[in-house]
């Protein structure tokens, strides 16, 4: 039989890469985009030794027209079962500290490449009668921190849009909120971790929950029994107390940044 295809963005490090390892160890084959072509190949090597499944490797940059058609081009002309929009990154200053030009990239980045991808990819999903799409939001969506928060905010209003349209279809749209994972985002970014290291996932842990709920067609996935809770929470909070609350959390800068 033929195995099923994934499409993974930002598939070079973090939530991308375990996405990718949990995935070909379920016998998916896999396409993996990112910038960091050397991260890239590592990867679709050590996937293809280990599992014996095929790993494609797409260099793209997403803050770019050029970077968004390539991938574009792939969705649109061979088959994905499963496409994860999870590419993403911070930025080291406020809004009013960072040029217009680094806000739109990120953007770009964060929600055009993720509302392209997603339409085309759905698309061929609903022709052929199967398919399944994640898109990684955060539970930073839900505060008022910044172009990242809006962003995602933007995701997960778009997700859960595109998740009424294909209702009764057999596409399943799924939209994650992660809280804080054990990767390198906040050491790029030149920031401590904040917070109780309770607080802080693993990226099995967040990989194997939004994988279990997008198979069970759950719209909106929030890994860890605590952010759960906390979303809960934050529908009844009024929206004076978040902006408050996101005001005045701040990531401690390191000395050496």
């Amino acid at each position: 039989m033929t195995r099923p295809r994934a499409l993974i963005t930002g598939a070079s490090s973090g939530l991308g890469r375990g996405y990718a390892l949990s995935l070909a160890a379920d016998q998916y084959d896999l396409v993996l985009v990112a910038r960091d072509e050397a991260r890239l190949r590592e990867l679709a090597t050590s996937i293809e030794t280990e599992n014996g499944t095929h790993a494609e490797v797409v260099v793209a940059d997403l803050s770019t027209r050029s970077g968004i058609d390539m991938v574009r081009t792939v969705v649109e002309t061979s088959r994905i079962d499963l496409l994860i929009n999870n590419a993403g990154y911070g930025l080291k200053q406020g809004l009013l500290d960072s040029d217009a030009a680094e806000l739109e990239d990120q953007d770009m980045v964060l929600t055009g490449a993720v509302r392209e991808l997603s339409l085309a990819a759905v698309k061929q999903m609903r022709e052929r009668g199967r398919g399944g799409l994640i898109n990684v939001s955060s539970m930073a969506a839900l505060t008022t921190m910044g172009q990242y928060a809006a962003s995602k905010m933007s995701t997960l209003v778009f997700t859960e849009a595109l998740a009424g349209e294909l209702r009764g279809t057999p596409v399943t749209v799924t939209v994650v909120l992660p809280g804080f994972i054990r990767t390198r985002f906040h050491e790029r970014l030149g920031v401590d971790r904040p917070g109780p290291g309770w607080i802080w996932l693993s990226v099995q842990q967040v990989v194997t929950a939004s994988l279990r709920d997008a198979r069970r067609g759950k719209v909106v996935s929030i890994p860890g029994a605590s952010y759960g809770l906390a979303a809960r929470i934050a529908r009844f909070v009024p929206r004076s107390l978040v902006r408050w609350g996101s005001t005045g959390f701040s990531l401690s800068r390191r000395d050496d940044h």
